[in-house]
């Protein structure tokens, strides 16, 4: 996977190679199983217009490939917005062969381990969604050709199993993989001038956030109202389950009466994750607070490390007081910026109410970079519909905002940089450069190690797929 070719192909090579690595497929498993010796009809250009008989096409360790899993792969990719047109069978093979590889190196190293509960509960947590898309159990069993809802637990929980080790395993091999400053620059001079990328505009962008304050009487309103319903389930017997359908304002879990199933790896916030566990089955939790509002759990099964639990979030509302104070506050600020007294960065850091960007001066990051530069043509079309008319050095007016916690705040923003389009340069868009270098790097390290790998496990490839031009060495000649 080395790039060799000098022009400006190599760029895009790079970002098509890196999605089919890392796009693991829910891949189906046929019924009908056909001797090896009977050809494999090859459909590279329409995937789905003949009905195959099928079989299987490939072994690699333990694991099999079903001619039936190259079309699932074909349906996963097009979900994914990646176009199909010009991916032949033989290079999806090719992929579904690197990641059953990945998965049975995986088996071998005691380094890596995947727990049956962790699948489980990744399990519970992907039906639960495709149950929400689709409809329906009987649907999702038509469309992977089950006979009922436990032949398809068993084969999703393979599939995930499969996915998470040969996860592991190539995470385990890149991770490895460093570059230094000194082959980001070997990268970068051996790309002719001629084909240098040219990278967007961009932009970065800082923010003051400004939240109203909650009086203690409207927590206290919280407070009493959850007290109410736990003296009602405790005490007259009333239903947990319809009382978080009725008043949780979770909207994740309350259509299911507030139900959760987590571990101590499960992402919750501390004070949530701390309640749940110091509780006993059946007993409810008092009233506590968390960034998100005021909850109560109920926790009705301990497994051990895991907890079945329903819960109960009602947040305090911000009076119109609130909110007019804060944005009031927001206008003295701007103000205040404006006339120079303070910059906008040490008021973001003295006066601004978030805290994953008042510490750096208010600067925002791209979510999908983890960078502080935005590409205008990819950035979110809310931010740019704010930023897109500030001058340089000037603050917004005060924007009324809700963040992920559905808590209303004024934000003031601000353009700190602009860059224009422009052909890469290795000072500007150093970190860009670094990305491209470092991929490669990877598949250059993958690509020892599977080679290496290939060469040590059972492989078998059946009927015309033999016919295949390979990437890697899988027919081992």
């Amino acid at each position: 996977m080395l790039l060799k070719t000098t022009n400006m192909k190599f760029i895009n090579k790079i970002a098509i190679t890196f999605i089919l690595m890392v796009s693991f497929a829910f891949s189906s498993q046929a019924q009908e199983i056909i001797s090896e010796q009977a050809p494999v009809k090859k459909d590279t250009v329409e995937p789905f217009k003949r009905k195959k008989i099928d079989g299987i096409i490939a072994t690699v360790g333990e694991y099999i490939i079903l001619d039936s899993d190259i079309d699932m792969e074909y349906i996963e990719l097009s979900s994914q917005g990646i176009s199909v047109e010009n991916v032949s069978r033989c290079e999806l093979l090719g992929k579904l062969m690197e990641e059953r590889l990945y998965a049975h190196q995986a088996l071998q190293d005691s380094t890596i381990v995947v727990k049956d509960s962790e699948i489980n509960n990744m399990m519970e947590e992907r039906v639960g969604y495709m149950l929400s898309q689709i409809g329906s159990m009987e649907k999702m069993l038509k469309f992977y050709n089950k006979k009922n809802e436990e032949d398809f637990r068993s084969f999703f929980f393979d599939v995930l199993k499969q996915n998470k080790l040969s996860s592991e395993m190539r995470n385990k091999v890149v991770d490895e993989v460093e570059i230094t400053p000194e082959e980001v620059r070997t990268f970068f001079k051996k790309i002719p001038k001629e084909d240098l990328p040219t990278f967007g505009a961009e932009m970065e962008v800082s923010e003051i956030v400004i939240e109203p304050k909650i009086s203690k009487e409207e927590k206290q309103k919280v407070i009493d109202k959850l007290n109410e319903i736990r003296d009602d389930v405790l005490n007259n017997r009333a239903s947990f389950t319809t009382r978080a359908v009725l008043y949780s304002e979770d909207p994740g879990s309350r259509s299911i009466g507030g139900f959760i199933k987590m571990n101590r790896k499960t992402q919750f916030v501390k004070e949530f994750k701390e309640t749940a566990f110091s509780l006993n089955e059946g007993e409810i939790s008092k009233p506590f607070e968390t960034e998100y509002g005021f909850h109560i759990i109920l926790v009705e099964k301990i497994r051990g490390q895991e907890v079945d639990l329903r819960h109960i979030l009602i947040a305090p509302k911000v009076s119109d007081d609130a909110l007019r104070e804060a944005k009031e506050k927001a206008q003295l600020v701007r103000k205040r910026i404006m006339d120079g007294e303070l910059s906008f960065a040490d008021a973001a850091r003295s006066l601004s109410d978030e805290k994953e960007t008042k510490a750096n001066g208010g600067v925002l990051l791209n979510p999908k970079t983890m960078d502080s530069k935005f590409e205008l043509t990819k950035m979110d079309p809310t931010l740019y519909g704010y930023v897109s008319n500030l001058k340089d050095n000037e603050v917004s007016v005060p924007i009324l905002d809700e963040d992920h916690r559905k808590m209303k705040k004024y934000k003031l923003l601000m353009v700190t940089n602009r860059i224009d389009s422009h052909t890469a340069d290795y000072a500007i868009d150093y970190t860009k450069i670094k990305d491209l270098a470092l991929k490669e790097k990877q598949f250059d390290a993958i690509g020892k190690w599977a080679n290496e790998k290939i060469m040590e496990t059972y492989i078998k490839i059946n009927g015309e797929y033999r016919n295949c031009e390979f990437m890697n060495n899988w027919l081992k000649k």
